[in-house]
């Protein structure tokens, strides 16, 4: 990989974004068709979308199963259309800020309870992964920190998220029973952020 990939990850994020409302949008290879060779390595990656503040779609993967470059169009078309909120349209593109998280490999994190896991994380630092044998599972990128606050709170609206019973993440986490199966992964992100193309508010570039 280029030694700052962050200009080429986010500008192709914007690229793939803006390339995605015809009928027929180009493919990623037509998009990386200049692309540099660090592209083509394995790796996951989560898009973020944002205009004023606002999240506009954030969708990523958690396993590197493609080249980066073609991760990152993947997740940026997708975030584009987040199901959790209004698609973004054409005329969003120049003010939307965009990042780019290149996820680190994932590790378990050895925890039989709550106190153990609560312990265990690095605030700031680590994203975290839940999952269980009933298909429930959820993530947060290290950035949520920065909303959750500290751990107790950045598990505890995980496990909200997830879909786990209320009874669970409504309280204190430390008496908590340790859910059957319940498996805990945690991982590391190096984060590229492009401000808007166009200052918030301004009209469309024609």
């Amino acid at each position: 990989m280029e030694p700052n990939p962050g200009p080429v990850l986010t500008a192709l994020a914007r690229s793939a974004v803006a390339t995605s409302f015809g009928p027929h949008p180009p493919g990623a290879a037509v998009l990386l068709a200049d692309a540099p060779p660090g592209l083509a390595e394995r790796a996951a990656t989560f898009v973020t979308l944002e205009r004023d503040g606002v999240l506009r779609g954030c969708i990523g993967t958690l396993v590197a199963l493609r080249p980066l470059g073609i991760d990152v169009v993947r997740n940026a078309r997708l975030a584009a259309k987040d199901p959790r909120m209004e698609p973004v349209r054409p005329e969003e593109v120049p003010a939307l800020a965009v990042t780019v998280a290149v996820l680190g490999p994932s590790e378990p994190v050895e925890a039989r309870d709550f106190p153990a896991l609560l312990d265990a994380l690095r605030p700031g630092e680590d994203g975290l992964t839940l999952k269980d044998p009933e298909g429930r599972r959820a993530t947060f990128l290290p950035a949520v920190w920065g909303h959750a606050g500290g751990p107790h709170r950045f598990v505890a609206a995980l496990l909200r998220k997830g879909g786990w019973p209320k009874e669970l993440w409504s309280g204190d986490l430390r008496p908590a029973p340790w859910p059957e199966g319940l498996r805990a992964e945690r991982y590391t992100t190096t984060e590229y952020r492009a401000s808007p193309a166009a200052p918030p508010g301004s009209p469309p570039r024609s």
